[in-house]
């Protein structure tokens, strides 16, 4: 499987220790299975961080590698309870999890008004599911221990306009 990581630089040797910690899910390193969605975030972080350039790091990675019953792997199949609460907490700094890859929505900024509303109670988590599934919803894999972030083979890293 192929996964893309946005960022201005190439990122040949990725580690965890350089994450933030209050991210969707937790501190760890963020890939998509998307090249756009990478894309997009990759002019999002030259643009703040007024970079010369954007990148998208290119990575293969054994499709069983997601299949291993040996791992402690979390999947959220779209905006659900679960995974919203998953995402507060984690944005919160209160949510330290053991999982080696958590794979689902990613929590973008178009989605932020939802969330902070449901954070703030004035939205119910029902309320906040219906709102949520009316936008698009990109994906995201992150790796959260240097065993499954090892299994990350570098290829390439593409320039984006």
């Amino acid at each position: 499987m192929r996964l893309y990581h946005g960022s201005t630089v190439a990122v040949k040797r990725p580690a965890l220790r350089t994450g933030r910690v209050n991210t969707d899910f937790g501190k760890g390193f963020y890939t998509t299975t998307d090249f756009e969605q990478a894309a997009r975030w990759a002019r999002i972080r030259r643009e703040r961080a007024r970079a010369e350039v954007a990148v998208v790091s290119v990575y293969e990675v054994d499709d069983a590698l997601l299949s291993n019953e040996d791992l402690h792997i979390m999947e959220y199949n779209g905006a659900t309870e679960e995974w919203l609460n998953f995402v507060v907490a984690n944005r919160r700094s209160a949510a330290l999890h053991n999982y080696d890859i958590v794979l689902g929505p990613v929590a973008n900024d178009n989605l932020y008004a939802t969330i902070s509303m449901y954070e703030n109670g004035q939205l119910s988590v029902e309320a906040a599911i219906v709102q949520l599934k009316t936008h698009v919803l990109y994906n995201q894999v992150s790796f959260h221990t240097k065993k499954t972030l090892a299994q990350a083979r570098f290829i390439e890293a593409v320039k984006i306009e």
